[in-house]
């Protein structure tokens, strides 16, 4: 069994890392607090989003959407602890008395023990990586970052509104305040190759980052990229195709990074392709089974 997980994964699972921190079953809880898109203001959004991530409860407080989740799971698990995960949009992008009103109306709730804020590179400001530190110091911070490709020409294509360079400047100041920063990256960018996708995992290694994200590109209905797919149709990855690649991937990458996300989770309504994606413990057991195969776990080739 691989040193970083209970349940006979070949990889470091989040599962394996929050047991391992907080010796409890915890739970992420999704929150929309509303705050919006700079990369929306300034442009057209990346080419792939659809009315930002995360969950639509945007006529709810933050206390009312968590209650949502929270309660149901706490009668089945009563000792659970849970995360405060800011998913939706870029959730630093306010200023930070706004931030902080939002941010402690859900530290404050019984049985939370961190906040994990998903937002962008372009939008961490001095003041708000001040305010970050501090919320580091008193209880489990997780700050989220999109990267998505390590290539300046593919973040071009995919209207990504910041270079590699803006992004690498944002995960140094994060780490020199030790905040556990997590980078998200997709597989299947149109023009990208098997190699250029290993090597952006290989590129993240040397940012000395703590965990990864790694989804799968779709196609979803009333997006830019669903147009670019029907103007100048690209390579859409097979299931067999994005399983080898993750299998290599997770080689390259260093044991110690949590792997938070290993595929998907498209909108079945939305999705135009692919649809094996939405096939999700399908994809996740077909990963096991080929590492196992390959005999590899992760971080066999990391330097």
């Amino acid at each position: 069994m691989f040193k970083y997980s209970l349940d006979n994964k070949r990889y470091h699972t989040l599962n394996y890392f929050y047991r391992s921190k907080f010796n409890s079953k915890v739970f992420k809880v999704s929150l929309n607090a509303g705050f919006g898109c700079p990369n929306k203001v300034n442009g057209k959004g990346c080419i792939f989003c659809k009315n930002g991530s995360g969950n639509s409860y945007k006529n709810l407080s933050l206390v009312e959407q968590f209650d949502l989740v929270k309660i149901p799971l706490d009668k089945k698990w009563p000792s659970s602890k849970y995360i405060a995960y800011f998913q939706a949009d870029t959730n630093t992008y306010e200023s930070v008395d706004v931030l902080r009103e939002n941010y402690e109306s859900v530290l404050s709730l019984p049985n939370v023990v961190g906040i994990d804020i998903a937002t962008r590179s372009d939008a961490l400001s001095e003041e708000v990586l001040d305010y970050l530190s501090e919320l580091n110091n008193r209880t489990f911070l997780t700050v989220e970052i999109g990267l998505q490709s390590s290539y300046d020409e593919t973040l071009k294509l995919i209207n990504r509104g910041h270079d590699v360079k803006n992004f690498e400047y944002a995960i140094k100041r994060l780490q020199e305040r030790g905040i556990f920063t997590v980078v998200h990256i997709i597989n299947g960018l149109p023009g990208e190759t098997k190699d250029m996708m290993v090597n952006t995992v290989k590129y993240v290694n040397s940012l000395g980052i703590q965990g990864i994200k790694i989804h799968m590109l779709y196609v979803s209905k009333d997006t830019l990229l669903e147009r670019l797919y029907e103007s100048k149709p690209f390579h859409i990855l097979t299931k067999d195709e994005y399983i080898d690649i993750v299998c290599e991937q997770l080689e390259y990458l260093k044991e110690s990074v949590v792997v938070m996300r290993i595929t998907g989770d498209p909108v079945k309504e939305d999705l135009i392709e692919p649809q094996w994606l939405l096939k999700k413990f399908v994809v996740l057991n077909d990963i096991d089974k080929e590492m196992k195969k390959r005999n590899i776990f992760q971080g066999d080739k990391s330097c």
